[in-house]
């Protein structure tokens, strides 16, 4: 066990190789209680997070889901997030932000800071400590979460969400994760987070479930190329940079940051991020230098050895010059250069390798 941004959190519970493989093969289930949830009513709220998210959200149809970004006037990311509409079953709409644990508390000063009068009927609420998060993630998941629940899974596509019950406790299951796997997150009320691990468990006896932590939920995301808070991700570095403009709505649109973003989207020279395969078995970690030709061009922010791909691998921010995928590097690992290959990411799409 851990402090991971004030939480106690679980490393692992025994191999993270184990945890690991068993949710790319079959199932595994995360405490992700420490993941920021910021509930949002009334009737302009989906205009107020129009204006403060980088990605259109006040067209929304209830049940689905948006990853966007929070920027600061500069266009640096102050986080990225999941954004849904949810509808529950007397027909009150809300939204909900699913935010990083140790961006919740900034994040909920500055919407504050942002909200003013002008914005009408909003009402924000910090939903993180009196609610519990649960992530079953892998191939099993849809069988182990669907035993569970009121709702039809199968008809739930990937970034949807629903208002349900699971032994007649109130239950909001999204279909999403932060893995590379097919799974589902379950937000219920603290006080029923023991019983639906209880039930989970139960549930997946035959499939092959199991608990897994921190280390295993690292090498997971980052065979799936996702980016993470801190690492890949700062109030420094742009969405461009970071391969996300896809979750950045420029044209007709006004929020913080955008003007900057206009600025930056057409930049050429900002540093990429990358991914690396790393000749050998040594394992590149943050910071490390990135080398081209023996000059510095960039540095790691995060690797590890990826169970799934038996090698080393990496994300790093270097020069545009030296991004392209096949582009040959080395990376120093204490005191030793290592060949390291640009590659596309994700090293890992669900059901093949491709790194």
């Amino acid at each position: 066990m851990v402090d991971f941004a004030g939480w106690s959190m679980p490393v692992q519970y025994a191999s993270i190789v184990e945890e690991h493989h068993a949710i790319r093969r079959a199932a595994g289930v995360f405490d992700v209680s420490h993941m920021g949830r910021l509930r949002f009513d009334g009737q302009d709220a989906g205009r107020f997070l129009d204006r403060v998210l980088t990605r259109r959200v006040a067209d929304l149809p209830p049940g689905k889901i948006r990853y966007s970004l929070v920027t600061n006037e500069q266009g640096g990311i102050l986080d990225d997030i999941l954004a849904s509409q949810l509808e529950t079953p007397s027909g009150q709409r809300y939204y909900l932000l699913v935010v990083n644990a140790c961006n919740r508390e900034k994040l909920v000063a500055w919407f504050r800071s942002q909200l003013n009068s002008a914005d009408g009927d909003v009402e924000m609420a910090d939903r993180t400590t009196e609610t519990a998060m649960i992530a079953v993630q892998g191939p099993q998941a849809l069988q182990v979460v669907g035993r569970l629940v009121k709702a039809d899974l199968e008809r739930m596509g990937y970034y949807t969400g629903v208002v349900t019950e699971s032994f007649d406790r109130p239950c909001t299951v999204t279909r999403t994760g932060y893995t590379g796997e097919d799974g589902f997150e379950l937000i219920v009320r603290a006080e029923d987070a023991v019983e639906l691990c209880a039930n989970l468990f139960r549930a997946g006896r035959d499939t092959g479930l199991r608990p897994a932590g921190l280390g295993a939920r690292d090498t997971l995301r980052l065979e799936a190329g996702m980016p993470l808070y801190g690492h890949e991700l700062s109030e420094s570095i742009n969405p461009y940079q970071a391969g996300l403009g896809f979750a950045v709505n420029l044209p007709d649109r006004s929020f913080v940051g955008a003007e900057a973003l206009r600025r930056l989207q057409g930049d050429p020279q900002q540093p990429k991020r990358i991914g690396l395969t790393v000749a050998g078995r040594r394992v590149p970690r943050e910071h490390y230098a990135v080398l081209a030709e023996g000059q510095g061009v960039g540095e790691v922010t995060s690797g590890t050895f990826s169970p799934t791909l038996d090698k080393p691998i990496a994300m790093a921010y270097v020069r545009a010059d030296a991004a392209a995928p096949g582009t040959e590097l080395a990376v120093e690992i204490r005191g030793r250069r290592e060949s390291a290959r640009v590659v596309e990411l994700p090293f890992y799409r669900r059901g093949r390798q491709t790194a």
